[in-house]
């Protein structure tokens, strides 16, 4: 039977598929190697049915896959059997919020930039909640207050044993938003400028001044994997989540991420004018 699908599940499928697109073979080809039916190449391809890391390899073979690198990273992927912390959350938020979970958790590193909200990880409770009340369609409280613990969940990848770096590039407008009124928004200003001390946390802040910028009005989250052609783009938006895989889209928001760096002002530089405008609220 199909099992339920996960992010990494669907990304092992992703990148088998890519690999026998690459190798000019047919799902039969690939069934023969595993002794399964061309239904299930198809599943496993979806994301829909368990692989084990020795089918991964196998395939990897049959493929002519050369990077040694990128098949033992896949094949570690497809050996944890693990449930995250995140399962307990399915049916009370969206899947799409359980696979944004499931990519942090499992990611090597993350840059993020963010126009109209302080990053997720980065947002207090209070702040978490009045954005949720702002989703349309509306939340029912229960689906509101599941949310805001997923979310402050997640936010121990930031201060965890072992954490992760973590990048945020945030512009100007997102600093100055009201979500809860300026109580709230002066508590979160401050607990961003407390998590921007920590050394795994760099933010950089894009002021109104510096103009336009590539990738205006978008909401990115770059995951990076074990190896750089696993790496992850997230885009945010309403309904379901997109996460981008292709090589090229990869570089691309390489690139922009890079040139919204080079526009932002240093940390040091964004952690005061963080503060002056604390004092404004």
């Amino acid at each position: 039977m199909p099992h339920t699908s996960s992010a990494r599940k669907q990304r092992i499928g992703i990148e088998l598929r890519k690999m026998r697109d690459a190798a000019g073979k047919t799902t039969a080809e690939a069934a023969a190697v595993l002794g399964l039916n061309r239904t299930k190449i198809t599943l496993i391809e979806q994301g829909m049915y368990a692989v084990t890391a020795e089918r991964v390899i196998a395939l990897a073979s049959e493929y002519e896959e050369g990077d040694a690198a990128y098949v033992d990273a896949l094949a570690e992927m497809a050996e944890d059997k693990s449930k995250g912390w995140w399962e307990s959350h399915r049916g009370l938020v969206s899947t799409g919020l359980l696979d944004i979970s499931e990519v942090e958790h499992h990611a090597h590193g993350i840059s993020t930039y963010q126009i109209c909200h302080v990053p997720g990880l980065m947002q207090t409770e209070d702040t978490a909640r009045e954005i949720f009340r702002e989703v349309y369609p509306p939340l029912r409280p229960l689906n509101i207050e599941a949310r805001v613990e997923n979310r402050m969940r997640r936010a121990l990848l930031l201060t965890r044993d072992a954490p992760m770096p973590y990048e945020a590039i945030v512009h100007e407008a997102a600093l100055r938003m009201m979500f809860g009124g300026a109580t709230v928004a002066r508590a979160q200003l401050k607990h961003l400028l407390g998590l921007s001390e920590l050394p795994n946390v760099t933010l950089r802040v894009l002021e109104f001044r510096a103009g336009g910028f590539k990738g205006a009005g978008q909401a990115v989250m770059y995951a990076r994997g074990p190896v750089a052609r696993l790496d992850t783009v997230q885009l945010d938006s309403i309904g379901t989540p997109a996460f981008l895989t292709d090589v090229n889209q990869l570089k691309n928001y390489q690139d922009v991420i890079a040139a919204m760096r080079d526009r932002a002002l240093s940390p040091e530089d964004s952690r005061d004018l963080v503060s002056r405008i604390v004092k404004t609220l």
